[in-house]
């Protein structure tokens, strides 16, 4: 925009603006002097200061102005500045004014050796208007531009790109959006906008941000819920963890990287974008659904339950926090129920830290094999209840045959029941009939679902031959018979 600006002149002629205060008068070879005069500057700028810059216009002000050099061949000039030096000055006055913009006195730019940054947002209109104004200005008067970064920012459209307005009833009013969804869902809109380019807004498009953040919040709530007996001293240590729960504190890890480059760079969408699938892919859609069993169903003994706990701890900590600019009531609302004693407000905490230490490169090229084995394995299910052979996952009994060496071996020590959500899971090396279930991306795993073999645990709702060993509890499986003994030692409701 600079290199193709059309003029460079200071003044665009109006009937009104600020004044060039300035006196000139030709010269003989017929170029203009302007007037140097300390006196007359001063004169003129306690004028402004006292009567605004209109004292420039009244009856006499040459003479006023002037002085005893009144009586010289100086002309007063009439022309205005740019009507956008107004706005283009205005760094002055907030970043150097101590007395009107105390707080911001004391601001030192990275430039000056300090570690603050002044951003300029606007549309993407002012990029011929403030914006290059305010570049212009403080270049002339300063050396050097008067932000560091500049944010240009799209206009709101509706739903259909047309630019909104009242004749057209397409407007939406920011306050009608919060009576009826609340603000949270207003700020998620925008968060998850590219505000780079114009943005679109109407029912359908909000009918979308409703449902985004329901799955947020309902996610959130059942994080809330499966903590509430949590109690500090029952955490278990990184080490000791079972490997799905150093998987999901590794995916974490990468989520901390991706947020905070995000924020650091304004880039608010991806913000929203990777927490939202974190939370519905990796978190509620894989993870919670895994570890439900052992939350609901294993002894409060567990190894494998107190993981589960401290996993999820540590994972809606770092959410709530990440989540809090965006938003902002939702998660100070959740921290109220989460940690009432500790901080009184989430916007009263820092992004957590520390997280790095969960980073497992190794562990995570591991868990990519076995989660494409549990893909097959999860289409395969599908038909078959598609088929109406089975309901629910917990009535079948997979069998998967993988041919390749590496994946076999990756399976060994891997509870496959548990990641299929099956009753029981068998693995071999053999060649699989022909009829066996396959996905293309996943060459040498193929699956047959057969029916799980035993009787319903009252429960769990697990299919097993061991349901019934518990003489005390002849309608459960061993694993939570032990469940409700110490349930019940702890006297606790079963």
């Amino acid at each position: 925009m600079i290199a193709s600006r059309p003029d460079w002149v200071i003044s665009r002629q109006r009937a009104w603006g600020v004044p060039i205060a300035v006196f000139v008068r030709e010269k003989s070879d017929g170029s203009a002097e302007v007037l140097e005069d300390e006196a007359v500057n001063r004169r003129i700028a306690d004028a402004f200061e006292q009567e605004g810059a209109d004292a420039w216009y009244m009856d006499g002000a040459r003479e006023r102005f002037l002085g005893p050099r009144a009586n010289e061949e100086w002309k007063k000039v009439d022309d205005i500045l740019d009507v956008w030096f107004d706005s283009g000055s205005t760094h002055v006055f907030v970043l150097e004014d101590p007395v009107h913009f105390p707080g911001l006195a004391g601001i030192r730019r990275k430039a000056d050796g300090g570690d603050d940054t002044v951003m300029y947002l606007e549309g993407s209109d002012q990029h011929r208007g403030w914006f290059q104004s305010s570049l212009l200005e403080s270049c002339g008067t300063r050396g050097r531009a008067p932000f560091d970064i500049v944010l240009t920012h799209g206009f709101t459209q509706d739903e259909h790109g047309r630019k909104m307005s009242k004749s057209l009833g397409n407007t939406i009013e920011p306050q009608a959006v919060i009576k009826q969804s609340g603000a949270d869902i207003l700020r998620l809109w925008v968060a998850a906008c590219d505000y780079t380019d114009d943005q679109r807004i109407g029912p359908e498009i909000l009918k979308n941000t409703v449902e985004t953040y329901r799955k947020l919040r309902n996610s959130i709530r059942w994080m809330l819920g499966t903590l509430h007996h949590f109690r500090p001293g029952e955490e278990v240590a990184h080490a000791e963890m079972p490997e799905l729960e150093r998987l999901m504190l590794h995916e974490l890890v990468e989520q901390a990287a991706i947020v905070r480059r995000a924020y650091a760079e304004f880039d608010y969408k991806t913000v929203v974008a990777s927490l939202s699938a974190f939370m519905n892919t990796e978190l509620s859609a894989f993870y919670f659904d895994i570890r439900k069993d052992s939350l609901y169903c294993d002894p409060p003994s567990s190894l494998a339950r107190k993981a589960a706990l401290t996993t999820i701890d540590i994972i809606l900590d770092a959410i709530l926090r990440w989540f809090a600019p965006v938003l902002s009531f939702t998660a100070d609302e959740a921290w109220q129920l989460y940690k009432p004693d500790a901080e009184p407000s989430v916007h009263l905490t820092l992004f957590p830290d520390g997280l790095e230490a969960f980073r497992d490169e190794r562990l995570a090229a591991k868990w990519e094999m076995i989660r494409n084995v549990r893909r097959v394995v999860t289409g395969a299910l599908e038909l078959e209840r598609a088929a109406k052979r089975i309901g629910s996952s917990l009535e079948a009994s997979p069998l998967v045959y993988v041919t390749d060496k590496k994946i076999f071996e990756t399976l060994f020590d891997v509870d496959l029941a548990e990641i299929f959500i099956t009753s029981n899971a068998m693995v071999t090396n053999e060649e699989p009939p022909s009829a066996a279930f396959r996905l293309n991306d996943v060459p040498g795993v193929a699956v047959v679902v057969e029916k799980a073999v035993g009787t319903k645990c009252a429960r769990s709702w697990k299919i097993l031959p061991t349901v019934g060993d518990d003489p005390e509890y002849p309608d459960v499986s061993p694993r939570d018979a032990q469940a409700l003994r110490e349930w019940k030692a702890l006297g606790m409701a079963v």
